[in-house]
This record gives C-alpha cells, sequence and structure tokens, in this order.
C-alpha cells in the first residue's frame, strides 16, 4: 500500500471556490492529497458538505460553528441530531464538526457559545463520533467541556495555544491540527510546538480558503490598494508539510506516513475509505 496525504479540514463548499470547485480538488490529488475532511458550519451547509464529499471521495463532518451560534436557531441542535440519525450509517461522516468556542471575534454571546458547544458533545457521545474543535483563545474552556463529557476524541483544528493545553489535549485523546500558520517565521510559540511535540499527536489540514500559508499571504497595506488575499487550497498541503518536516529534521516520507496514520486514528471512518484507494492508516513498526 501507499501512504498519502490527508487534509484533515477544508472548507470546500465555501464561496471561494464556486467558480473552480472540481479544478481545485484535481489539483490536490494530482498533488498526493488522497482525501479532505470536510467540515459543516452550519445548518445551511450540512446537505452540502455531505454531497461534496460523495462527489469527490472524500469524509465530512456535521455541526454548527461557535462564530454562526449567534445565527443559529435554538432548534437547530435537535435538527442535527435528526440529520445524524438519518445518516449516521454513511461512512464519509467521520465525525461532529466544526464546532468549539471563539472568544477572539468580539460580539458573539459566549454563553449562547458554550451551550452550543456542550449540546453537540452530547450527540457526539450519542453516536459514537470524534469531534473536530474550533480552538481559538478557548482552549481551557474547550478542555473543561471534554472533560465534563468525554467523547471519543478527535482534533484540535488550528491549534495554536501552550504546550500545557497540547497535552491536556493529547492526554483526552486528540490529535492537533497544523496548517498555514506554521509557516511564518515569526510564529515562533507555535514553531516550537509543531517541532517538539510527539510525532503520534500530530495531523495536517489546511483550513482552505483561510489560514494561508506564508507564500500566498498578501500583506495589509498592499490588501488596502485592491490587491486580494491569497485563496488557501487543499493543493498547498504538501508544500505546508515540507515546512514541518523542516522544523522536526524529519524526512517528508516519514512525515506522510505518520500524519496519515494519526488522521486515521482521530477519525477511524477514514480507514476503510483510504483502504480503498490502496492508502495504509497504520503506522509500520
Amino acid at each position: 500500500m501507499t501512504t498519502a496525504w490527508i487534509d484533515t479540514h477544508c472548507h470546500l463548499d465555501a464561496p471561494e471556490f464556486d467558480a473552480d470547485r472540481s479544478a481545485v480538488r484535481r489539483e490536490a490529488m494530482a498533488r498526493g492529497v488522497d482525501h479532505c475532511v470536510i467540515p459543516a458550519v452550519e445548518r445551511s451547509n450540512w446537505e452540502t458538505v455531505r454531497l461534496l464529499a460523495h462527489q469527490h471521495g472524500d469524509s465530512y463532518a456535521l455541526g454548527i460553528h461557535p462564530l454562526y451560534t449567534g445565527r443559529a436557531d435554538d432548534g437547530d441542535v435537535a435538527l442535527l441530531q435528526e440529520m445524524l440519525v438519518q445518516h449516521h450509517a454513511d461512512p464519509r461522516l467521520a465525525a461532529i464538526g466544526e464546532i468549539g468556542l471563539d472568544y477572539f471575534v468580539p460580539g458573539l454571546d459566549p454563553t449562547r457559545q458554550e451551550r452550543f458547544y456542550r449540546a453537540q458533545l452530547q450527540l457526539a457521545r450519542r453516536f459514537d463520533l470524534p469531534v473536530i474543535l474550533h480552538v481559538r483563545r478557548s482552549a481551557d474552556k474547550l478542555l473543561k467541556g471534554l472533560r465534563d463529557l468525554p467523547v471519543r476524541g478527535g482534533i484540535a483544528h488550528a491549534f495554536n495555544g501552550s504546550l500545557q493545553q497540547a497535552q491536556a489535549f493529547i492526554g483526552l485523546g486528540f490529535k492537533l491540527g497544523f496548517g498555514g500558520a506554521m509557516t511564518y517565521d515569526r510564529a515562533l510559540q507555535l514553531r516550537g510546538l509543531a517541532a517538539e511535540l510527539p510525532e503520534e499527536a500530530l495531523v495536517l489540514e489546511t483550513d482552505a480558503p483561510d489560514i494561508p500559508p506564508h507564500w500566498l499571504y498578501t500583506p495589509a497595506a498592499q490588501r488596502a490598494e485592491g490587491l486580494p488575499q491569497g485563496r488557501n487550497a487543499p493543493a498547498e498541503l504538501p508544500r505546508i508539510a515540507e515546512v514541518l518536516a523542516q522544523l522536526r529534521g524529519q524526512p517528508l516520507a516519514a512525515l506522510a506516513q505518520a500524519t496519515t496514520a494519526n488522521a486515521c486514528a482521530a477519525l477511524p471512518r477514514l480507514v476503510p475509505l483510504l483502504a480503498l484507494r490502496g492508502i495504509d492508516g497504520e503506522i509500520e513498526e
């Protein structure tokens, strides 16, 4: 079997991809990104991410993102439960997500966020699914929720916390997602974590079309002059992986094998899907 790159967090349904979505996915495949996990953010795109995953041979997650809790209906959790009942047997349904807490963006009701977060942890427990977590200035509160309502692990997406917080997530069975933010020289703490954390804790992601790596980033001054921000895409994942391999002093092939196995450990429903493509989700001893 061969080993491939897995983009564990890609918003392929985003409007930024409306003009060339299939071409974007083909380019990623051509660069070795054999699988993408497409998380939902609100009720309106649950069915969209499901259909996209089936169209492109990928996986999806269903959930309510903390940034969308302000416009979510109180009944959306019940509707999510109905969706999970309907599709729980779907092998491409990999997780509950993207869920979590965001204490960075102003104007969000923290109490409302926490209510949606805990309700979705309850769904993850009921349906025995891992979760994909949005973590932004909220690691400690997220960890408290996980201790109160333990789930079967998952991924702490775009992790950028402390070593102690990283170890706490790992101790609860989570992998940590690293992507474009790690490619910036000034991201010293994040790059240090990427270099020092145990290999078995790491998964790769793009968060496309967001969190562009440094080679796509357009500085604020240039954006003010009308230049657009660079669009991140799943095809960037191998180059992001090269940065991680350099930080760790690790051969790229070994990193590919390890992060693929880690993604499969975090999201076990990936294993049979990858096996259909001849991709091994196990680390060789």
